[in-house]
């Protein structure tokens, strides 16, 4: 059988939507839109059950994935499975589960922030350092061009705005549901996952850095082992995609104890 080549944005069969989607998120995603998201958006004042959110995936088609078209919430139990296939830690099943989930998004979202189910671009897709200039190894980089960003001298050099290896949590990514999971999860105060599941969510969107390996002006030692993190992750998070289909409630009993380990029994706030 033909082995399934991801992430081919070039391939025939790759739909124009998933195009446009980039094109916009590329010319919207400047540093003041991302800076305006953060004050909308991280408001913790939603209060919401991690199943709840979970099953609200059921209502969403990432339409930057050129490789599925199956709503979200398959492709979180499909990373979760495969991770607990190999027999890794309790908490990264967890993560595989849940890594997608700041996607409840467009619940509060809108199509003019690209936060909504019909516009995407500040939701969903492969992220980049705003403020610095944008690397030849994002998607269609002859999109670059039509960020405003790109046309000022603060933000259009290697670096921009950051001091040169200061890591990449010290920088601002361009919006998107890693960024918002990362700060929901980094607010809860039951969370007691570990480092490394905190750098997956964060990070796993981040494909100019993790699999281009751009941004080596900003990234330092830290980010060495960010990348291993991450590449250990990506496996499961890309080359689980398939169309088989899983219902939440049949894994829910093996997931909610694990869950309750790391995120407590109460709501999650948004």
């Amino acid at each position: 059988m033909e082995e399934k080549i991801f992430r081919d944005y070039e391939a025939p069969d790759v739909s124009a939507a998933v195009k446009e989607h980039y094109r916009k998120m590329r010319k919207n995603q400047t540093l003041d839109y991302v800076k305006r998201m953060h004050k909308k958006y991280l408001t913790y004042d939603t209060p919401m059950d991690l199943w709840e959110a979970m099953r609200h995936l059921n209502s969403l088609i990432d339409v930057s994935d050129p490789d599925i078209n199956l709503p979200n919430i398959q492709h979180l139990i499909q990373s979760a499975e495969a991770i607990r296939a190999d027999n890794r830690p309790d908490w990264m099943q967890l993560t595989g589960l849940i890594h997608d989930l700041g996607k409840v998004m467009f619940l509060k979202g809108s199509d003019e922030d690209g936060t909504s189910q019909a516009e995407q671009w500040g939701m969903v897709g492969d992220v980049f350092i705003v403020g610095c200039k944008l690397p030849d190894s994002c998607v269609y980089p002859e999109f670059n061009a039509l960020n405003e960003d790109m046309q000022n001298e603060k933000y259009n050099t290697p670096t921009g705005i950051y001091e040169a290896g200061c890591g990449i949590d010290n920088v601002d990514l361009a919006w998107g549901h890693d960024e918002y999971l990362y700060q929901v999860l980094n607010n809860h105060k039951t969370n007691s996952l570990p480092e490394e599941a905190m750098v997956m969510i964060r990070y796993h969107s981040f494909y100019p850095w993790h699999s281009g390996g751009a941004y080596k002006e900003i990234v330092n030692e830290k980010d060495a082992k960010y990348l291993e993190i991450i590449k250990d992750f990506n496996k499961y998070d890309l080359y689980t995609k398939s169309q088989k289909v899983y219902d939440l409630d049949e894994v829910l009993d093996y997931y909610q104890p694990i869950a309750e380990k790391y995120l407590g029994t109460g709501p999650i706030y948004w």
